[in-house]
């Protein structure tokens, strides 16, 4: 074998399981790290940024290594922990190291290939070209170059490459890739004056040189006031002092009296005065303690604490004592619309280290971010995000704090890597020897089971912050009401009669209901069809704003039919609710209050959070209606009513944790309530009444809940005693999946005996024309995860060796969560 030269393996953006090599020069070799990016050509003409995973001298088996097409980074922009937890996530949910890279990285950092067209600078002979090539050549005769993708444009023809390839031996154009960086840091535009004026004895001179124009001379004098400040001046803010347009400055400009010049300005900035830190209670000043102590003997500790309980001021001191020591801090939440109330709060404490990151913030602001925390920039020392800020280049982590740790947001299901950030975010703080708080109010079975096990330490914070006492909780039977006629709509006179003492007492009220739109389904009372999505197994479901029907799982939409497309009836009617008929409803029934709605569609867009969150905390919105988005953790001095408008529908979900997600859900939404100083009131519209988890809510009874659900998940196999891997399959013909299912089920059932499920068609079996068949492997605590993992990779791989299986698409989750 040949082992002479110099080679690296690189990771590709691609969900191949395996790492690919390419061939680099002497001098490549000394340059290049682990981490940095390369250009690599993959297949015929692909250009893919690659990541260097490893630098050798081993020649590839089987094929000669391309050489690379160029370096892209100066120094690594990945760190050697990142690498690490990349390899942890890799094995341990099943996908490629590809997709992790595709996954961790701003898009900005992965640049993307075109192939550019030019004209050759010769002289070239018009009559020698055809129709098409003359319309080529005249295109790039009023343009510099063009992408091929602007040339099929123009040709109206798919196949271009022909006619390019002719041009190409006739040396008429030269095609090059070119590769694109895509980051555009932000400039700010300043202005300076000229060096011949700047001196303070020509000002005169130069205010009689305008003396005949007087805008020009008024920006004149405005630059000498702003530049006695010693600060460089901002156009804008010139422009504004000056009271005249933009072409008064180029005028002055033009004239060579003022300059213009940039500077590079980070997004991610904060403003203002920092403050000192809440004294701590007696009971968070115990639990304060007692976590320190933990941290003595469990990389890992829970603190559960009741909702209201004061643990952010916890988190925010122990957050400064890790600051205090130079090391990086990650706070994670599982929703957006946390970060948008915290960023207010923990910027007053640590508005100089303080950097956000989410899918919210632009893609520059992400790679700004990104790059900060790979400086340890003292601005980027508390990372506040959701779940994709574990993948961020942090070099000196001290502590993750996993907030609302039982919220199923933290797990990532489409696409791959299928990552749970609780438990990721566990493992990075070991590559670390960093510590992790996990808070919740209703912590998961797993977490908690952990935590009674002595796997993590144990922290409880039972009282709430001065002494305020958790919220009455009143379970109103609407069976009952609806047999007594004592329903307007979806609301009951005992629902209505305490939103009603609530805004007389000029006090706030959440309504929740934990499905978005008007109506999930609209039906025809004569012949009982209802819309159904062309694409999906699913109803239409209907918008009233937009007179709509949409389909929540591919985004189809169709205008609101007036007759029954199967019988021509026009007797329509909805059944079911949603948050938008709740907000009609509530609107007419209290016209005087001002309501206000916060699900996915009036969230939409970077500040769509910040702006309901904001009004209902200016109290300029007195009913606020809303999805689960309301019940994690928002803070809301004013609020002592919250209804829930059907407890039904959570409880009766075909899913093992169900149960335990009612429950969650519901303490969780009845925490928003009297957080101040009066005591909440929480009404749970049910028609069961007497259902066990309705009652454990009603008395905020977690410890009953979990031993229940500990007994039945025993019972049946599942969390925390068995692990899950589910593996879904896809494809647009149902023989072929159906054929596909039944093959690897069979395999799977070989190995694994009674332990495998399925395949089953899920409750919603076609999503986007692809129809889908389900297996879930349980693993006992005593099998080796690792030797199971081989194993179904083993079959997996005999499977896709099938001829008539490789165009059925195969997704693998480890620890499923729904």
């Amino acid at each position: 074998m040949n082992t002479k030269g110099h080679f690296i393996n690189v990771i590709l953006p691609i969900p191949l399981q395996k790492l690919f090599t390419y061939r680099i020069t002497e001098a490549e070799a000394q340059f290049l790290k682990p981490g940095i990016r390369v250009a690599v050509e993959f297949g015929k003409s692909k250009i893919y940024t690659a990541l260097v995973y490893k630098i050798h001298n081993e020649a590839p088996v089987g094929y000669d290594a391309k050489d690379i097409h160029q370096i892209l980074d100066e120094k690594p922009i990945v760190n050697e922990f990142q690498l690490k937890h990349w390899d942890w996530i890799s094995g341990y949910y099943m996908c490629s190291l590809g997709e992790v890279f595709r996954a961790a990285m701003p898009s900005a950092f992965m640049l993307e290939s075109e192939s550019i067209i030019q004209l050759v600078e010769n002289n070239i002979d018009e009559n020698e070209l055809n129709n098409d090539e003359f319309l080529i050549f005249e295109a790039l005769e009023n343009h510099q170059q063009l992408t091929v993708q602007q040339i099929v444009e123009i040709l109206n023809k798919k196949t271009v490459l022909p006619v390019l390839k002719t041009l190409i031996d006739k040396e008429v154009i030269v095609i090059k890739e070119q590769i694109y960086e895509q980051y555009k840091p932000k400039l700010i535009k300043y202005v300076r004056i000229n060096e011949a004026w700047s001196s303070e004895n020509k000002l005169p001179e130069l205010l009689e040189l305008l003396s005949r124009a007087k805008k020009q001379r008024e920006l004149i004098l405005a630059y000498f006031q702003l530049n006695s400040l010693k600060k460089p001046i901002k156009s804008t803010e010139l422009i504004d002092k000056a009271g005249c347009t933009p072409a008064v400055l180029k005028a002055l400009v033009d004239k060579e009296y003022l300059e213009i010049y940039y500077l590079q300005k980070d997004r991610i900035n904060f403003e203002g005065k920092t403050k000192n830190i809440l004294e701590l209670s007696s009971y968070q000043e115990t639990a304060f303690l007692e976590i320190k102590e933990c941290f003595k003997t469990n990389f890992t500790t829970l603190l559960k604490g009741v909702t209201s309980s004061g643990k952010t001021e916890i988190y925010v001191k122990l957050i400064k004592e890790i600051l205090k020591e130079g090391k990086q801090v990650l706070y994670l939440l599982p929703e957006i619309a946390l970060t948008t109330q915290l960023i207010d709060r923990l910027q007053v404490y640590f508005g100089d280290y303080l950097s956000v990151f989410h899918s919210k913030y632009s893609i520059n602001e992400r790679v700004e971010v990104w790059n900060n925390v790979l400086d340890n920039k003292p601005k980027a020392r508390l990372i506040l995000g959701a779940r994709s800020s574990i993948f961020l280049p942090y070099s000196n982590l001290g502590l993750i704090i996993v907030d609302e740790e039982h919220e199923t947001s933290f797990k990532q299901f489409d696409p791959s890597p299928r990552y749970h950030a609780r438990d990721a975010s566990i493992v990075l703080a070991n590559h670390h020897k960093a510590k992790v708080l996990l808070g919740s109010a209703t912590p998961s079975v797993e977490s908690f089971h952990n935590a009674k096990q002595g796997k993590y330490g144990y922290v409880e914070l039972n009282r709430r912050y001065n002494d305020v006492m958790l919220p009455e909780i009143e379970l109103v039977d609407i069976k009952e009401k609806y047999k007594k006629k004592r329903m307007s709509g979806h609301f009951s006179d005992r629902l209505l009669e305490l939103i009603a003492e609530a805004l007389e007492e000029k006090e706030q009220v959440i309504l929740f209901q934990n499905r978005r739109g008007y109506s999930p389904v609209l039906e025809c009372e004569t012949c009982g069809v209802s819309p159904q999505c062309p694409n999906c197994d699913v109803s239409l479901t209907y918008h009233n704003y937009k007179k709509e029907l949409r389909c929540h799982y591919c985004g189809h939409k169709q205008a609101l039919m007036y007759n029954c497309g199967a019988c021509g009836s026009e007797k329509l009617n909805t059944k079911g609710f949603g948050t938008e008929q709740i907000e009609t409803e509530i609107d007419a029934l209290f016209p005087k209050a001002n309501v206000g709605r916060m699900d996915l569609d009036t969230t939409r867009g970077k500040f769509g959070y910040q702006k309901i969150i904001g009004q209902f905390q200016a109290q300029e919105i007195d009913i606020l209606v809303g999805t689960q988005m309301l019940s994690k953790g928002l803070d809301f001095s004013n609020v002592t009513l919250v209804g829930v408008m059907n407890a039904d529908n959570m409880l009766n979900f075909p899913d093992f944790r169900a149960h335990e997600r009612s429950y969650q859900l519901m303490v969780q939404v009845a925490g928003r309530a009297g957080r101040f100083k009066k005591r909440g009131k929480v009404a749970i519209q049910t028609f069961n009444p007497y259902h066990q988890i309705l009652q454990q809510v009603s008395i905020n009874d977690y410890d009953t809940m979990f031993k229940e659900q500990l007994d039945e998940r025993w019972q049946y196999h599942y969390p925390p005693f068995y692990r899950l891997i589910k593996i879904t399959l896809r494809h647009k013909d149902f023989n072929r999946v159906e054929m596909a299912a039944n093959w690897l089920g069979q395999s799977l059932t070989n190995s694994f005996k009674q332990n495998v499920l399925g395949p089953t068609a899920p409750s919603i079996s076609r999503i986007r024309n692809y129809y889908i068949r389900t297996l879930i492997i349980k693993i006992p605590h005593n099998q080796s995860i690792g030797g199971t993992k081989q194993q179904i990779r083993r079959i997996i791989n005999s499977f896709q060796a099938v001829k008539e299986f490789r165009s059925v698409r195969l997704g693998i989750d480890v620890d499923n969560f729904n």
